[in-house]
């Protein structure tokens, strides 16, 4: 009984509880566009649940996706897009929920080894990274005229330089180690993933050395001929470094 009286005094107490949804959704659209991400949250959620169907729903499963990213919540946000995915896998702004996905998993990233102090680069965990830059990807490569991808283009480039350092970063441990076959694979990773990325003449100079050093003369050979041509500007001073 006393559950059943709290359930109407509830109810009683709901402002919104004669709302009809395009009431519902105007009222959670201001919110989310003054800022209050929470409030906007719950209006979507409130409109999601008593109006199922239509397009104010719709709207209401991408544009919390969107507060959730706003207020910091990527995991609520990702769940939220995948959400929308799912229902509306041929909705008009669906490579919108897709580009949500990407930003969500982007904020994830800003900073993120400026706060591990791991001895060893090989502990550090870049799934952050990858996550970001295989979402964008995906926008890319299925959405090419979209008006989101040229920023995910933007993005991945910066990702796909923290990527190729972040696998260098755990080459140079191994070389510092004299672990030769655990830095060439490392190396070999970057040139093999990471095309275009700023570290690419390290990335060759690396396995030049360890090659060298395992005794694969003909693969450091090979791998010589592509720094000097790609990159005849670094190639001299790169392979003095490393002693070749």
């Amino acid at each position: 009984m006393l559950a059943s009286l709290s359930a109407c005094a509830s109810l009683q107490d709901d402002p919104t509880k004669d709302w009809p949804a395009e009431k519902l959704y105007e009222e959670a659209r201001q919110a989310l566009d003054r800022g209050y991400y929470e409030m906007a949250i719950e209006h979507y959620g409130t409109l999601e649940a008593r109006f199922p169907f239509g397009r104010y729903a719709q709207q209401a499963q991408i544009e919390s996706a969107y507060a959730y990213y706003k207020s910091s919540q990527p995991d609520s946000a990702i769940a939220a897009a995948d959400r929308f995915i799912k229902l509306n896998p041929r909705h008009e702004h669906v490579d919108y929920a897709y580009y949500l996905k990407g930003l969500a998993n982007f904020e994830r990233t800003k900073g993120y080894f400026d706060f591990i102090i791991a001895s060893d680069p090989s502990e550090n965990d870049p799934t952050p990274l990858l996550r970001a830059f295989d979402d964008f990807g995906y926008l890319v490569r299925n959405y090419p005229n979209s008006r989101y991808a040229e920023d995910a283009r933007q993005r991945m480039v910066y990702l796909r330089n923290e990527l190729a350092e972040h696998e260098l970063d755990v080459a140079d441990y191994y070389l510092r180690r004299g672990a030769w076959v655990a830095a060439a694979n490392r190396a070999r990773y970057v040139v093999e993933h990471y095309q275009g990325a700023e570290l690419m003449p390290k990335a060759l100079s690396t396995m030049i050395f360890t090659y060298r050093k395992l005794g694969l003369n003909d693969l450091a050979d090979d791998a010589t001929r592509v720094l000097e041509l790609n990159f005849p500007e670094h190639a001299p001073e790169l392979l003095a470094e490393r002693g070749q």
